[in-house]
């Protein structure tokens, strides 16, 4: 009991310590969202919205998730947008990577898509992030994350769905789920042929190992011969 007490201390502080790095990267990705919506009442932001199929609305395509519309807009979005980016940091390697996959990816579809008029707002984000968590757990049977984004999806999804940008959130749950399904069995695909190939290499091992380096036994009979000749010359002299 002695010994468990300080590892389970030293557990919790790693844990809790994990917690508080992954929630602060997610809480300075919110907070830039927040302050880029207070720069917008200085600075007049919308000429940087989507607008599907025009060569002005390609930089929304980024730009998307950072611009809101109004007050309301940000609000019904920042808890289910801040639960959601915390499983994924906290569920994923390289989360960053994935997020502006998703960003990127969910923005094109609408651009090429959506309706013609300007977006704004991360709802197609947040919609994205749901769909790859549910896939991912769907690939990976882990029902934990599932229930997780399901949950989020429907306590505060559903709120906002259609009010902003309908056509964005069905395009970005859309490619979230298939951004999970194609990354997630691809690199399964790609660790089975890395595991296939070292079980090959161990089995073609010994029979290579044996021919180039004689068993112990096999030496010391061969070398015996040799020294009882040494031993015969030396009592002859």
């Amino acid at each position: 009991m002695i010994v468990i007490f300080p590892v389970l201390l030293v557990g919790r502080e790693v844990m809790l310590r994990r917690i508080r790095d992954n929630l602060w990267g997610v809480l300075a990705l919110v907070g830039l969202i927040w302050l880029i919506f207070g720069v917008s009442f200085v600075i007049d932001l919308k000429p940087l919205a989507l607008v599907p199929r025009t060569t002005r609305g390609l930089s929304g395509i980024l730009t998307l998730p950072f611009l809101h519309q109004d007050l309301k807009e940000l609000l019904g979005n920042t808890v289910p947008l801040t639960v959601l980016l915390f499983m994924l940091r906290a569920t994923r390697k390289r989360p960053w990577r994935i997020l502006v996959s998703l960003i990127a990816g969910s923005g094109t579809l609408l651009w090429v898509f959506g309706r013609p008029e300007p977006h704004m707002g991360c709802s197609v984000l947040l919609y994205s992030l749901a769909a790859y968590l549910i896939a991912a757990g769907v690939c990976e049977r882990k029902p934990l994350p599932i229930a997780a984004a399901v949950l989020v999806t429907v306590l505060y999804g559903t709120l906002f769905w259609g009010l902003f940008s309908w056509d964005g959130q069905l395009l970005g749950a859309f490619f979230g789920a298939i951004y999970a399904q194609r990354t997630l069995r691809g690199s399964e695909r790609r660790s089975e042929e890395r595991g296939h190939a070292g079980s090959e290499a161990v089995k073609s091992t010994p029979s290579g190992h044996q021919g180039s380096h004689p068993e112990p036994s096999q030496s010391m009979a061969a070398d015996l011969p040799r020294a009882n000749e040494a031993l015969r010359d030396s009592q002859e002299r």
